[in-house]
């Protein structure tokens, strides 16, 4: 059973720390000023066999010193994290370049903060509301290079972002467009091609278009490219 203490290793995690170089699963750090809800959502994700968490944090300046000393995946992260919040957190992530994936999860979030998030990097917002089962879910999809927003967030990530660009290049196929907004949405290439009743190959070739683009390498950056350039669309 993984509890939490500061901002350490998981307890069971220092014992076996030697394995950890040969350990395929993924390493989580919860990033979340509630020291019950690291634990209680230590314990839960503790019975997955793909992923485990390895650390909690309270602060910012505590996740950065983890996140310089131990490899990790994916960051669960809160928003409110005492006087700082999660738009900090991912400033001092890119600083000492964090290169893994962070989910938010969280009671709240305005829609300003959220879509100033997705620029940032943030792969998906999760809420504490929702079954944990569900937690899972977005938790294998992220770590999958997919994003995970639910309806509302989309909403308020497309009624407050502000675009860097007031109006999108016209040099996207219709595919293309249709398939950004599947990826934007969070759908995976195979529900995209049941949309637009096409081949999964084909929705593929098109995200790959849609890299080529738009400069970027990862669906959660085509959700930054989406909001700033192809508004519109979505």
């Amino acid at each position: 059973m993984h509890i939490l203490l500061g901002c350490g290793l998981a307890t069971n995690t220092i014992s076996q720390f030697g394995e950890m170089m040969t350990d395929h699963r993924a390493n989580i750090l919860l990033v979340d000023d509630h020291a019950l809800f690291r634990e209680s959502v230590a314990r839960f994700l503790d019975s997955e066999t793909d992923f485990k968490v390895v650390g909690g944090c309270a602060t910012i300046d505590e996740a950065k010193e983890f996140l310089l000393a131990n490899q990790v995946d994916l960051v669960l992260l809160d928003f409110n994290l005492g006087e700082r919040d999660g738009i900090d957190f991912m400033h001092v992530a890119a600083s000492i370049g964090y290169q893994g994936k962070v989910l938010l999860v969280t009671a709240g979030v305005d829609g300003t903060s959220a879509a100033k998030l997705v620029t940032l990097g943030v792969a998906g917002i999760f809420s504490k509301h929702d079954h944990p089962d569900m937690l899972v879910d977005a938790i294998r999809q992220v770590l999958a290079g997919n994003v995970w927003f639910e309806q509302n967030n989309l909403q308020q990530i497309i009624d407050s972002a502000t675009a860097e660009k007031s109006r999108r290049d016209n040099n996207l196929t219709d595919r293309e467009q249709r398939v950004l907004v599947g990826v934007f949405e969070g759908l995976a290439n195979r529900q995209i091609a049941d949309r637009l009743q096409t081949s999964e190959g084909a929705v593929k070739a098109a995200v790959q278009q849609l890299f080529q683009k738009t400069g970027v390498r990862t669906r959660s950056q085509l959700v930054r490219i989406a909001l700033e350039q192809y508004r519109d669309l979505i």
